[in-house]
């Protein structure tokens, strides 16, 4: 049963095509109609195993990592997710945490580093009395320290 190109009468969308089939699949095979409606077969399948019911123990997980990554302030990546999930003795994997993070669209927020600003002017309140010449005769005779993070 093929329609010619242009003329053809069950021009749906997918979703309506799959219901259809779902209601005229109690009296013709699915194969017939599948095919009268150019479906691949496989893809009404799957269709069908997607629309069960969400598995609760997936739904539980969702909200678990959802409210550790909420109490992280947004920083907890899937590694730290994780580690507090098994210490909760979850038995879970790193990727599993990463495919639920991006299902629910976390992206964790790591604070970048540290950028020191670079004098660019002499200081007269804070002489330079070493010039960068650390090369001292004796031990104990010239000490040095870096105060740019007091």
């Amino acid at each position: 049963m093929h329609f010619k190109k242009g003329y053809r009468a069950l021009d749906v969308g997918r979703t309506r095509a799959h219901a259809l089939i779902d209601q005229l699949g109690a009296h013709k095979s699915i194969e017939l109609l599948c095919e009268a409606f150019e479906i691949p077969r496989s893809c009404y399948y799957d269709h069908c195993l997607r629309r069960r019911a969400p598995d609760p123990e997936r739904v539980r997980l969702l909200s678990r990592v959802n409210e550790l990554f909420g109490q992280s302030r947004s920083a907890a990546g899937s590694r730290s997710i994780v580690s507090i999930l098994q210490e909760d003795g979850e038995r879970i994997g790193r990727f599993k945490v990463r495919g639920l993070m991006r299902e629910l669209g976390l992206i964790s927020k790591q604070p970048g580093s540290h950028a020191y600003k670079q004098a660019t002017v002499e200081r007269p309140d804070i002489p330079n009395i070493l010039n960068r010449e650390f090369d001292v005769p004796a031990p104990n005779q010239v000490w040095c320290g870096d105060i740019t993070y007091i």
